[in-house]
């Protein structure tokens, strides 16, 4: 199999660690790629119309993306433990991955504007909106993390990208400060061999 990747994204990364939890990182050949919001990557669209990273190439040619979908395929691939199958731990699996991508996408949003869009057209109001929806998930994963425990899930998986994201691009959030259980939870999670094998390099 093959995957469209960019180190920093955070949705990549949670595809990644789906894989290396479910033991199936060395069947993924990782093709590095440029997606841009405006600069569309032709290497991706090739594959998906939407160029946008991840995008994965099954052995058989078949196609999968976003990063939900992979999740599902390589799930299925693997044991299926990762998105469980029914009943309350599914919804709670997947609201929670619903939240970790929502907060990630605010904040890659709220990043495009301040380096991709021109000075002179930047609006500050949209970025505080962006922000709001940041802080607004932080405050849900702080209220949630007592039911994280030792839980390994797509939803704890993609609350713990998010989180990492935010180190990355927004240390000035300084989010352990108004989240301390978060902050505990996540530095055991962030400790697990497919975080830190996927961790992006800083700067």
């Amino acid at each position: 199999m093959k995957i469209f990747y960019a180190a920093p994204s955070p949705f990549v990364r949670k595809c990644l660690v789906v894989a290396h939890e479910l033991g199936l990182r060395e069947r993924l050949e990782l093709v590095p790629a440029a997606p841009h919001p405006v600069n569309r990557s032709a290497a991706i669209i090739a594959h998906n119309p939407l160029g946008k990273a991840p995008t994965l190439i099954g052995d058989d040619g078949t196609v999968i993306y976003d990063s939900r979908v992979i999740c599902e395929y390589l799930n299925a691939l693997g044991d299926g433990r990762l998105i469980p199958a029914r009943g309350c731990a599914r919804w709670q699996a997947l609201v929670e991955q619903s939240l970790g991508d929502g907060i990630m996408d605010a904040a890659v949003l709220a990043r495009y504007e301040a380096t991709v869009r021109p000075e002179s057209v930047r609006w500050s109001e949209w970025t505080a909106g962006q922000l709001d929806k940041v802080n607004c998930g932080l405050a849900e994963i702080e209220r949630l993390a007592p039911n994280f425990a030792e839980r390994v899930d797509v939803g704890t998986i993609a609350v713990g990208c998010a989180l990492g994201y935010l180190d990355l691009r927004y240390a000035s959030l300084k989010w352990r400060e108004k989240c301390p259980g978060a902050a505990v939870w996540f530095e055991r999670f962030g400790a697990r061999d497919s975080m830190a094998a996927t961790r992006p390099p800083l700067g």
